[in-house]
């Protein structure tokens, strides 16, 4: 069966406008890309959705926020944005507000979570094991605050339906974004029906700022948020490391219906937005991980992907992505020279110890994390 892409042409509007690091030129890049190395129709397969309506946001959103969003976005994309009145607003953070000449950015919103819909009634049906949803993962909006260029929160939203909608109880949600995924933790801080773990860098270095081991949910989802921040630098064998001895064991013991995991290309090591040290090869082997954890759940995974913010590695790292996951056989050079310093972690000390203390939190609630090897 060819690899099942999900994308529809109006998540291209998901553009901020000139100035703003989140174009939608990134989705152009990467189809042309992908055109060059696969086959359409043989290789792969692009299914379209259709957007979500305002009772369907009402699932993860306020009906303040969602009248605001769509007609300040609207007011942005036929270039009548007021910049005061949005700076006051209690709705949206500066990051959101576009530059000029942005896309239909509230549309092109609606589309993407439409897509994370789609993706999870095909996999509820049993038409698909494995889906990729192209451009989703909008991890930092919250149910009434926008943030971090993200407008609706899709992953929160598959979670929340495929439990309201299909009964699910146990879902992991792994974000291996650059930037913890603010939004996405605080809808389920409190709920033991998903795991989530997130791997990215060092709160104190980045935004948003949040992340930190000691977050580990509250009431009874205490536990079920799992924070993996890692040093600035830091390389394959600090993911290698918190994927052997934290993702894998944990999700093991979790023994979760469904994983949907989401993150782009931003820790690659020469992205303009962070500071992490992974190279297009290394997005290939979480892939390959994602796809060897998903044998404890029949396989089934909704992978969402939009981050990035070089040009260079976003198309490479995004099918590297989808090659390791899919068990593609292709080729994929690095797009740039990876300094010497990227092959050896620099900082895979630090990542040892912040695994120490994470255990400390965890071992509480996970059998898993009270067994620990003090030599590792």
């Amino acid at each position: 069966m060819p690899v099942t892409l999900i994308y529809t042409k109006e998540v291209s509007e998901y553009d901020f406008g000139i100035g703003h690091p989140f174009r939608g030129i990134r989705y152009k890049l990467f189809f042309n890309y992908l055109k060059g190395k696969l086959r359409e129709g043989i290789d792969y397969q692009i299914l379209k959705a259709q957007p979500v309506s305002d009772e369907d946001l009402l699932l993860i959103c306020s009906k303040e926020y969602i009248d605001y969003v769509r007609n300040f976005y609207e007011s942005a994309y036929n270039g009548e944005i007021n910049y005061l009145v949005a700076l006051s607003s209690n709705f949206i953070s500066i990051d959101n507000i576009p530059g000029e000449n942005p896309g239909n950015i509230e549309k092109a919103a609606r589309f993407i979570l439409g897509q994370m819909r789609l993706a999870c009634d095909l996999i509820e049906r049993g038409d698909y094991k494995k889906i990729f949803s192209i451009g989703g993962g909008l991890h930092h909006a919250k149910s009434s605050f926008g943030e971090g260029f993200c407008v609706y929160n899709d992953i929160a939203y598959g979670a929340k339906y495929l439990i309201e909608k299909y009964g699910y109880e146990r879902i992991l949600i792994l974000d291996t974004d650059a930037h913890a995924g603010n939004g996405t933790m605080e809808y389920f801080y409190e709920d033991p029906r998903v795991l989530f773990i997130d791997i990215h860098q060092d709160p104190k270095t980045i935004y948003p700022g949040t992340g930190f081991v000691w977050q580990i949910g509250e009431g009874k989802g205490k536990g079920f948020t799992i924070n993996c921040p890692l040093k600035p630098g830091a390389c394959w064998d600090s993911y290698q490391y918190v994927f052997e001895n934290v993702v894998f064991p944990i999700t093991e013991e979790f023994n979760p219906q469904i994983i949907i995991r989401y993150g782009g290309t931003d820790p690659y090591w020469n992205d303009t937005l962070t500071s992490l040290g992974l190279t297009i090869s290394d997005f290939k082997k979480i892939g390959e991980y994602i796809n060897n954890l998903s044998k404890i759940c029949n396989g089934k995974v909704i992978d969402a992907i939009a981050s990035g913010y070089n040009d260079k590695a976003i198309a490479p790292g995004w099918l590297a992505l989808i090659s390791g996951l899919s068990e593609l056989k292709i080729e994929i050079l690095e797009p740039e020279e990876v300094p010497e310093k990227y092959y050896s972690d620099p900082v895979l000390k630090d990542t040892k110890e912040m695994v120490r203390e994470l255990k400390k939190y965890l071992k509480k609630y996970w059998k898993c994390m009270s067994q620990w090897n003090w030599k590792a």
